[in-house]
């Protein structure tokens, strides 16, 4: 079957191989064989294929993938033939706390990924995906649907009435302005384009904020919302935007921290985190119990994901470079 693989240089888009593998294997007892159709590209994606994050030589990447039971081995009674199945980002994190081999164990990184034709694996490995859901839009959900939902719903508990704030257009901050919508919160989103922030406004979005524009945005929220805050942010900067996000935040609000877009690291603000009583919560993705919760919330509401372009798997560092550009809307997806 062919894959794409690492090379000799990761550090280099260039270095991805279009190549021949190992078919999958049949599956044995409590396994299953997927003909995989589709991934998305994250920024966890991007890192390991530009060598941002050490993997092993000729690692197959991407954390999501989507596609359709094609056997199932001794045992298995959950998934059938046919079924349409999607990934989960830490195979070993079922329920409760992460184990300590969860995040040594990501596809994609700690071992091979998605972007291949088939995968055998056991059960545990994939969830059901939600009705009507095409292979393309339930592979947008493994990183960054779960990643939103444990933001607002997980590690807070986002309800009718709160204020959330979102930064960007990315994926992760699409599903959490349309969940946070979903759940009756107001919106504030912040983008550097005009373009993209009326995109936002015609999903739902309450506020907007050209960061370009109104350098000192976190004061601005604070007007926006008369002066109390956002209850909480789903922040994707990291360094470069966590001062602008914890002084946009209520006293006890929550500061869900995700990405390093505006940097890995910086000085904190201390005095303002204390005073402010506010709860900075670093957060990767999440469990499989917490996949299903987020599978039924989007049936109960209809949420379908943003899905700006998609690529052909040969294509996949072209792909990568569309990402580097900024030019996409929510999620670029993969077709395999």
């Amino acid at each position: 079957m062919k894959a794409i693989r690492t090379g000799a240089t990761p550090s280099t888009l260039e270095a991805l191989e279009y190549a021949d593998v190992a078919d999958a294997p049949d599956p044995g007892p409590g396994e299953i064989t997927v003909a995989l159709k589709a991934s998305s590209l994250n920024f966890h994606d991007y890192a390991v294929v530009k060598g941002m994050i050490p993997s092993a030589l000729g690692r197959i990447p991407m954390s999501d993938g989507a596609g359709e039971v094609v056997a199932v081995g001794d045992g298995v009674t959950d998934y059938k033939v046919d079924d349409a199945v999607v990934s989960t980002f830490f195979p070993d994190w079922l329920d409760g706390r992460p184990p300590a081999t969860a995040f040594t164990r990501v596809p994609g990184d700690g071992i091979d990924g998605y972007a291949r034709e088939a995968m055998t694996a056991p059960t545990s490995w994939f969830t059901r995906v939600p009705r009507g859901y095409t292979h393309a839009e339930a592979a947008t959900l493994t990183c960054a649907g779960l990643t939103a939902w444990r933001a607002l719903f997980v590690d807070n508990a986002v309800k009718p009435g709160d204020t959330v704030l979102v930064q960007g257009t990315g994926g992760v901050s699409i599903f959490a302005l349309q969940f946070a919508k979903a759940a009756g919160a107001t919106v504030i989103a912040t983008s550097s384009s005009g373009q993209k922030l009326e995109r936002l406004k015609e999903m739902g979005a309450d506020h907007l904020i050209n960061y370009r524009e109104v350098e000192a945005w976190g004061p601005k929220v604070l007007e926006l919302t008369g002066g109390r805050g956002v209850d909480c942010v789903v922040e994707i900067g990291g360094a470069g935007t966590l001062d602008q996000s914890m002084l946009a935040t209520r006293v006890g609000g929550h500061v869900a921290l995700i990405g390093v877009l505006a940097g890995f690291a910086g000085p904190v603000q201390t005095a303002l985190l204390m005073a402010k009583n506010l709860r900075v919560q670093g957060l990767t993705v999440g469990s499989r119990q917490q996949q299903l919760d987020m599978i039924a919330g989007i049936e109960a509401n209809g949420i379908k994901p943003v899905i700006s372009d998609t690529f052909e798997l040969e294509r996949l560092a072209d792909a990568f470079r569309h990402q580097e550009s900024g030019g996409h809307f929510g999620k670029i997806a993969v077709a395999i």
